[in-house]
């Protein structure tokens, strides 16, 4: 991956940098998800100042954006911010447009769930955030093992972005390029579902459904749902989610 090197843990995440400990500043994309909320707190456990960043693309699943406040306030970051960007515009997704969101079982290739270039889109806005803060390190929650088959969650393109924003920055240029963490990529999900008890986390506190009733639970049939549940499963951890079935 390119931008600062570091030691890698045994659980192959990279250990925490000695600055990180002075509580520097790092920005984490908060989604509102299980896995943002869980790389959100390894953030701060690694000593880091949390500034969160927030995307209101106009998801279908918005109740994603009130778990990422009620994640932010929990963990007690410094700032959080959530941006408007009303992808809608573009549709092309049934996250995004009105297209219906598959309740079949786990898709093989890409699912109709996929929002184009999203994490491209996101990843860039967090490194502009990045900018502002002062903050040489970006984390995001993407994994490439239990996911839904999308190309913005695979390492090349998070190695290639780390790239893009070391070339395309006024910090890059300046010899002080952002290390983009993505500390669960190689983690299956019964991991992620353990790390999140080891952290002292409530798995109700995130949202992981893409469609959500109108009671206001969780469906536990879409792609997202599916995938959660099987990993708490296989993992032995209770999930405290409220799933419609």
């Amino acid at each position: 991956m390119a931008g600062r090197s570091s030691s890698r843990r045994r659980d192959g995440a990279p250990a925490p940098a000695a600055e990180a400990m002075a509580g520097s500043p790092a920005i984490v994309l908060l989604s509102g998800g299980l896995d943002s909320m869980v790389v959100a707190a390894l953030a701060s456990k690694r000593g880091h100042a949390v500034h969160a960043l927030s995307i209101d693309y106009g998801q279908r699943h918005r109740r994603e954006l009130d778990a990422a406040r009620a994640i932010g306030q929990r963990l007690g970051v410094a700032r959080h911010v959530v941006l408007p960007l009303d992808l809608t515009v573009f549709g092309g997704s049934a996250l995004t447009a009105d297209i219906a969101v598959p309740k079949g079982g786990v898709e093989a290739g890409i699912p109709v769930t996929y929002v184009p270039a999203r994490n491209l889109v996101f990843l860039a806005l967090t490194t502009a955030f990045a900018e502002t803060a002062d903050a040489r390190d970006i984390f995001i929650g993407v994994n490439a093992i239990d996911y839904s088959g999308y190309p913005d969650c695979r390492p090349a393109f998070i190695a290639s972005f780390a790239e893009t924003a070391r070339l395309g920055t006024r910090a890059g240029d300046e010899g002080r390029p952002f290390t983009i963490h993505a500390p669960l990529q190689h983690m299956g999900k019964a991991d992620i579902a353990r790390e999140c008890a080891r952290l002292g986390l409530d798995p109700a506190w995130s949202w992981s459904c893409y469609d959500p009733t109108a009671e206001g639970l969780a469906c536990g049939a879409c792609d997202s749902c599916r995938l959660r549940r099987k990993g708490f499963a296989d993992g032995g951890v209770v999930d405290s989610t409220r799933y419609a079935q």
